[in-house]
């Protein structure tokens, strides 16, 4: 379900220029967002450069942010890329609970997932970025991404869906996932859940996600699409 490409960033488009100048306080979590997503890719060749950078940079960031990190840097240098790639496989691949893909815990496989993949892209496509056409935009790791380089945008698309992210985090607890700390760092760097995105998580587990398997196939790759009998990968 979960894709494995080298890399999750969005590309810039040529002689892109920001429509604004974020602030100090929407700047701050930058780093902490390109770390979150470099870690919340598919453990691969780079891995080792990419604990590397995650530790130079989460020795500068604050505690609440970067305590989790050096739980997961921990378990991934214990562990190795094979061993630590067997995992992901394990948890994003055959856990539906632990779906990365955002928009999925609000509108399950439904129109309305369509639809909301493509305002997602439009917000890409307005900070002048664009994904490789096998890529998702609503995966975590491309959202952390653009949202290290667009705080702004950024922060509010996560925002928008922290009921998501928090039951995403709360699964990968669940399951003893250690992708489970580097949700952790992320929520840190965003406002605690209110009262209605705490209404909204306790519905999702309860509930799910909407179950009808329409309006997806202009955006998901085959392999990510359900299939004839409503299953899925």
């Amino acid at each position: 379900m979960t894709p494995r490409t080298t890399d999750h960033t969005p590309e810039r488009a040529t002689g892109h220029t920001s429509g604004h100048t974020p602030g100090p306080e929407a700047s701050l979590p930058a780093p902490a967002w390109q770390v979150q997503s470099l870690l919340l890719a598919y453990p691969d060749e780079h891995l080792e450069g990419r604990l590397h950078l995650a530790r130079r940079v989460a020795a500068a960031l604050p505690e609440p942010v970067a305590a989790p990190l050096h739980r997961f840097l921990d378990h991934a240098g214990r562990t190795g890329a094979a061993r630590l790639a067997a995992e992901y496989v394990e948890v994003f691949d055959h856990r539906r609970r632990c779906c990365p893909f955002l928009t999925y815990y609000a509108h399950g496989d439904t129109r309305k997932r369509g639809v909301a993949l493509l305002r997602i892209k439009r917000t890409y496509a307005a900070a002048g970025l664009r994904l490789t056409d096998e890529e998702l935009p609503d995966h975590l790791a491309v959202v952390l991404e653009f949202a290290a380089g667009e705080p702004e945008a950024g922060r509010k698309l996560l925002t928008e869906h922290r009921a998501g992210l928090e039951l995403l985090r709360l699964a990968l607890h669940d399951t003893g996932a250690p992708w489970a700390h580097v949700l952790d760092s992320v929520s840190a760097t965003l406002p605690p859940l209110g009262g209605d995105e705490r209404e909204a998580v306790a519905r999702l587990a309860a509930e799910g996600p909407p179950e009808e398997e329409v309006g997806l196939a202009p955006f998901a790759p085959p392999q990510y699409m359900p299939d004839p009998v409503g299953g899925r990968r």
